[in-house]
């Protein structure tokens, strides 16, 4: 069985979420696991959680949204939340520059000191801030790097660190060869997969809205890099996966 361990069928794309979740079944992608990046996405996220038995979620607020209070969305109530196996997605982004830089770093901490408070893993999006993303996970919480394309150096660092390192379509890109390079290092006891639907749709399906059963695309160019038949990968995508987020009890 794969897992999905990070697509947003919060999102409008999945107005018809029993077709996506049906759809991902079919092409053997048994469990489904949906953070939040927008606060206003938490209640859809646990509603879709105890509704279908396949699916999970991690509860977190994106850089993008600095106002947030995560006091007010990260309560007791919802990470004891059964369904609720994670904390994410969370972390820093500076991309379009570093002008809410303090602000950032300011929700991130406080979103670290919840999920350790939990004793949850946490989901980690990091873009072009490598620097301070390694100053701020010092090894105190654990967790994936999702969606991960930075640097090997951060890799190492995060291995270290006890972190799983997730790919996504990204991976299947024509130009991503240095991506592919840093997965063929990274241990086969780290790694897990994604499809960030409905972004990042992977080869072939790019320029298409990305849905969790493409994960299995991914899957076919990381068991390459890898030097793995795809069953083999399965399985130890499957077996992180549960390590990742125990929570999930499955």
């Amino acid at each position: 069985m794969f897992i999905d361990t990070h697509c947003h069928i919060t999102d409008s794309y999945c107005d018809g979420v029993d077709a996506v979740i049906s759809c991902a079944a079919d092409a053997g992608v048994g469990v489904l696991i949906c953070p939040t990046a927008d606060p206003r996405d938490i209640p859809t996220a646990l509603a879709l959680a105890n509704k279908y038995s396949n699916v999970f979620a991690t509860i977190g607020i994106h850089p993008e949204y600095i106002t947030a209070n995560p006091e007010e969305y990260l309560t007791d109530e919802v990470l004891s939340n059964p369904r609720v196996v994670g904390v994410g997605e969370i972390g820093l982004d500076y991309h379009y520059g570093a002008d809410t830089r303090k602000q950032q770093i300011e929700l991130f901490e406080k979103q670290l000191a919840i999920a350790k408070k939990h004793a949850l893993p946490v989901a980690i999006h990091t873009r072009e801030a490598e620097e301070d993303t390694a100053n701020i996970l010092t090894g105190d919480v654990h967790g994936v790097m999702h969606c991960y394309t930075s640097s090997w150096d951060l890799a190492k660092k995060m291995l270290d660190r006890g972190f799983y390192f997730s790919a996504s379509g990204i991976l299947t890109f024509k130009n991503s060869a240095e991506i592919r390079e840093t997965f063929a290092k990274i241990p086969n006891d780290r790694i897990v997969i994604e499809t960030d639907a409905p972004y990042c749709a992977p080869v072939p399906h790019r320029g298409k809205v990305c849905v969790p059963a493409m994960v299995v695309e991914t899957a076919r160019v990381l068991a390459e890099v890898k030097g793995l038949d795809l069953g083999a990968l399965e399985n130890i995508l499957e077996e992180n996966t549960k390590k990742l987020y125990p929570k999930m009890g499955i």
